[in-house]
């Protein structure tokens, strides 16, 4: 209870402030559609409350400012709006027996976290393997770090593009891949730093004592240096796995899919359902939090085992 009461009291209050958001958010669309029932509203004319702000609007029309929670293509949806939505992208086509549909936010996670997971393998590996080589070695440290570092500054949304072009020309059909790969760009950095930071924590002294027992460097390496670069290495794939979802979802946009969560982010901005936006992004967030849980689980049974606080 310790630690799921603050997690519910900041959940709350973003709750709170995003309701109360939503009046001054829709105020302008509300007053169109009374003004278009014929009702009085003030200012009159939509291009003349452009000039009025949204707090303005609700003083001067207070009798309108419900309609602003209640509507059906709203600016920004209260969170029972997008509540309801989300459950009939999932809960309702579980009842229906078609969690599979295309319509349903279920089978869109799962062509998302495919590509998530396929692109956490690979940049998790290509992480690991860096970082090795680079403890070990100084030339690849001094080489391949600054081009890590400078990768990060690509933008993802330029970068994205120009990789599902290449994977065309390159004759790759299957839409994993690429996605993958957007993916694990963005997931290989944090596990790289992170593994970097790990194997290079053990101190001078414990280093001093392998050399004591005449032990190899591989012993040294699966007995000191993996075990201490286990909580920073955990740490960093919590941080990955959310960089790779998000990276699937920015892969999806632009390639035209009508799959993955990406897409459906995408479908509603092009047909101007925000509900449908709101859904698919907290389908989005809540499959990041089952990754990380599952992560931070795995994380507590490790380091329990190896006798590791956590």
């Amino acid at each position: 209870m310790r630690s799921i009461l603050p997690v519910l009291t900041v959940l709350a209050i973003i709750v709170a402030i995003w309701q109360l958001a939503v009046a001054p958010m829709n105020i302008r669309t509300a007053l169109d559609m009374a003004e278009r029932g014929g009702a009085v509203v003030e200012p009159e004319g939509g291009r003349a409350r452009l000039e009025v702000s949204s707090w303005r609007l609700m003083i001067d029309n207070p009798e309108h400012v419900a309609a602003g929670y209640s509507l059906d293509r709203p600016r920004l949806p209260t969170p029972a709006q997008v509540g309801e939505e989300l459950w009939k992208g999932t809960g309702k086509m579980i009842e229906r027996g078609r969690a599979w549909s295309k319509r349903s936010l279920i089978y869109h996670g799962w062509i998302t976290l495919q590509s998530t997971l396929w692109g956490f393998a690979l940049g998790t590996t290509l992480g690991l393997l860096g970082a090795v080589a680079i403890v070990y070695s100084r030339v690849v440290d001094m080489s391949l770090m600054p081009w890590a570092i400078i990768s990060q500054t690509i933008p993802i949304v330029a970068l994205a593009p120009m990789i599902i072009v290449l994977s065309g020309q390159l004759g790759i059909e299957d839409r994993i891949v690429p996605k993958a790969i957007i993916s694990a760009y963005l997931c290989y950095f944090p596990v790289l730093v992170g593994m970097v930071k790990g194997l290079r924590s053990p101190g001078a002294h414990q280093l001093d004592l392998l050399h004591t027992y005449s032990a190899t460097g591989l012993q040294g390496f699966l007995k000191l240096r993996v075990p201490a670069s286990l909580p920073y290495l955990f740490t960093s794939l919590k941080i990955g796995i959310a960089a790779a979802l998000v990276g699937t979802i920015v892969g999806e946009l632009p390639t035209g899919a009508i799959s993955g969560l990406g897409a459906r982010i995408l479908i509603g901005d092009q047909f101007g359902t925000p509900l449908a936006i709101w859904a698919a992004l907290f389908a989005a967030a809540i499959l990041a939090g089952v990754l990380v849980t599952l992560i931070d689980i795995t994380q507590r049974i490790v380091l329990r085992s190896m006798g590791m606080q956590t």
